[in-house]
């Protein structure tokens, strides 16, 4: 009998093992506490295209979409953002802005906006202390064909929406670098809180 126990502490061990393996290798990165819904967007810091310091607070009074992308070498990140461009008009109708928080320069996804006509703000966190702070640090995230031009490291990808009192009422955070929240879902979480 005390062998049957054994075994059934072996086949035990061994589930847990290919399911902490499994969850390891499949990228899923778990949810920030900072960052669920009902919390205040923390404060965090960042640079416009020219240089010049942002901060998160300079929203207060206007709602938000924020999207953490991962770069112009991130095959999904072009896709979510040209899938984007079709939602962009009825997002700044709403009288929000949408914000692309990235580590590097999107030159491909710039040339897609450009394409679309549509003026989405690029918030550059090079430093990736914005990541850090936040609770999105993908270490390690970037292939290693892309990691001399970009790093090792990169933005874990997450979409907020936060109302013009600077809480956030929605958060999609990726359960993989392939996983993105759909434009439209977006759009009706910010319908919610106007």
């Amino acid at each position: 009998m005390s062998n049957v126990w054994v075994l059934i502490a072996i086949v035990l061990a061994a589930g847990i093992a290919i399911a902490v393996y499994t969850r390891r290798n499949k990228g899923e990165h778990p949810m920030p506490d900072i960052l669920r819904p009902g919390k205040p967007l923390p404060e965090f810091r960042a640079f416009d295209e020219q240089g010049n310091p942002l901060r998160s607070t300079q929203l207060a009074g206007t709602p938000a979409v924020i999207l953490f992308v991962r770069g112009s070498w991130c095959p999904f990140c072009n896709e979510q953002v040209e899938h984007l461009t079709g939602f962009y008009k009825d997002i700044v109708n709403f009288g929000a802005r949408l914000i692309l928080v990235t580590p590097k320069p999107l030159e491909t996804t710039r040339r897609v906006a450009r394409f679309f006509e549509v003026e989405f703000e690029f918030w550059l966190d090079e430093s990736l202390d914005a990541a850090e702070n936040l609770g999105l640090l993908h270490k390690a995230g970037v292939p290693q064909e892309y990691r001399r031009e970009y790093g090792g490291d990169t933005v874990w990808p997450a979409a907020l929406v936060v109302d013009r009192s600077g809480i956030i009422r929605f958060t999609a955070l990726s359960k993989h670098v392939s996983d993105r929240p759909d434009p439209q879902l977006l759009l009706e979480e910010l319908r919610k809180i106007q």
